[in-house]
């Protein structure tokens, strides 16, 4: 069978294989160098580890491949990758964005990007009539994160894209939750697809990186290009890191999710919990659109207590589960999105949006689920 034609799954396992044309190794080797020798008259197919580097491209090669897009451009950080994705805009451009985006998200484009004439709009990507509000002759990009952070809120890829391409913008889809086992946003017509691959593609909280992947070959360039000329760039040592574990996300990302249910499913019966969010729970909003969309709920649950003082003492008293921001690796970790990865939000905007004191973001990791839940229970039963 052709490799082309393996299950998405064996393909994952193979990444990289085969990239090694000299000495034949099976998995790519690390090229810790900086620049390298040519002759006279030119160089050769690498000159400068910042414009390319051979572990670097065995990881893009992959990733493009599994993703189903045209070229990659692996960088230093998710936002190093969104900060790209941003540079391919102009001083009186306008982006949409989802409203309850990742904090660094919304402080890259208000904060940053402002500053150079870039107007942003924030607004509920669940509602398309919202989004199509918004959407005006200047826009350039429409952000979207589905499911969204922390609240696990889902949009529509295929209506919210028809809408954008219809005014003229590029469309980005933020698929760190998912993955491309679980959600293929390419096939709903998508332009760019955005990671932190910090989470579940490296998925050991061993190495920082990014990634945007383009549907067309000249966006591909561009973002390239971008890439060269800002420097943001990962290394070959991060990108070997990044590249193993690439090979196990389908064996992590099962076993995570099956961990992530059972706890949702604990926790939605709990009485100290007052909501949980979870794509894979029957009730939850946008479960059937979700459903249509992709092919697993992940492994990202978010819960409300009914006594917000108690999220402090409740995190502390947790043994198995980590308190620390970050998410997707094979350790449980637990987050305070209102004074952590949502901070730079106002206070106001975070209090509209449910990202409120009461709320818990919960990264399932791939330990025996029978001691996560033990975990949760012995600290929510310390809460009066």
């Amino acid at each position: 069978m052709p490799q082309k034609e393996w299950r998405l799954d064996t393909r994952v396992a193979h990444a990289g294989v085969g990239s090694d044309l000299v000495y034949g190794s099976v998995i790519t080797p690390i090229f810790q160098t900086v620049t390298y020798q040519h002759t006279s008259d030119g160089f050769g197919p690498y000159d400068y580890s910042r414009t390319d580097n051979p572990t670097r491209r065995s990881l893009a090669a992959s990733i493009t491949e599994l993703e189903g897009g045209s070229g990659t451009s692996v960088f230093g950080s998710g936002m190093a990758a969104i900060t790209a994705l941003a540079h391919l805009l102009k001083s009186g451009d306008h982006v949409v964005l989802t409203q309850d985006s990742y904090g660094g998200t919304y402080r890259l484009f208000q904060d940053t990007f402002q500053k150079f004439g870039v107007t942003t709009t924030y607004v509920d990507t669940r509602n398309p009539d919202q989004v199509a509000s918004a959407l005006t002759p200047h826009t350039r990009l429409l952000f979207i994160e589905t499911p969204s952070n922390p609240l696990l809120q889902i949009s529509g890829l295929k209506i919210l894209t028809d809408l954008a391409h219809a005014q003229g913008a590029w469309v980005a889809v933020d698929n760190t939750f998912m993955t491309f086992l679980r959600q293929r946003p390419f096939d709903f017509g998508a332009d760019f697809v955005v990671y932190s691959a910090t989470k579940y593609l490296a998925g050991h909280n061993d190495v920082v990186a990014g990634l945007v992947i383009s549907r067309s070959p000249e966006l591909a360039e561009e973002i390239a290009v971008i890439c060269n000329a800002s420097g943001g760039i990962l290394g070959p040592w991060d990108s070997w890191l990044l590249l193993r574990g690439l090979k196990t996300l389908d064996l992590r990302l099962d076993r995570q999710e099956q961990n992530a249910l059972v706890l949702a499913q604990f926790l939605a019966q709990h009485p100290k919990i007052a909501a949980v969010y979870y794509p894979g729970l029957p009730d939850h909003p946008g479960g059937l659109l979700h459903q249509q969309q992709a092919t697993g709920p992940g492994a990202m649950i978010s819960f409300r207590l009914h006594e917000p003082e108690f999220v402090g003492p409740m995190m502390d008293r947790l043994h198995c589960i980590i308190p620390a921001v970050s998410l997707g690796g094979v350790e449980s970790l637990i987050t305070h999105p209102f004074y952590e990865t949502h901070r730079e939000l106002p206070e106001s905007v975070r209090m509209a949006l449910g990202i409120t004191p009461g709320l818990v973001r919960l990264s399932v990791g791939i330990e025996n689920v029978a001691d996560l839940q033990a975990d949760l229970s012995q600290a929510l039963h310390a809460i009066p």
